[in-house]
């Protein structure tokens, strides 16, 4: 696909004298480029609602403690009071 994209001049220099040092095309320089930025945003991200997710886990105890307190009180329970 075509495009068409405006750089900074100074940019689009090092861009191309690194693209040549690596003995590469612009294209491919800048479609490798892309694609590494655009990997390390989709990382980014996953991280983000991997590291908010993480911090809900001190709720686990809190559930498990809650079971605990409900079983507690069943037991207490008799069974007439069920009916």
């Amino acid at each position: 696909m075509k495009t068409t994209v405006e750089l900074p001049e100074t940019t689009f220099r090092r861009a191309k004298s690194l693209a040549a040092g690596r003995g590469m095309t612009l294209k491919r320089f800048f479609t490798e480029a892309l694609e590494e930025k655009l990997h390390r945003c989709a990382t980014d991200t996953q991280a983000q609602w991997m590291a908010g997710f993480g911090a809900l886990s001190d709720l686990s105890d809190e559930n498990r403690q809650i079971l605990r307190l409900i079983g507690e009180e069943f037991e207490t329970v008799s069974p007439e009071d069920l009916e």
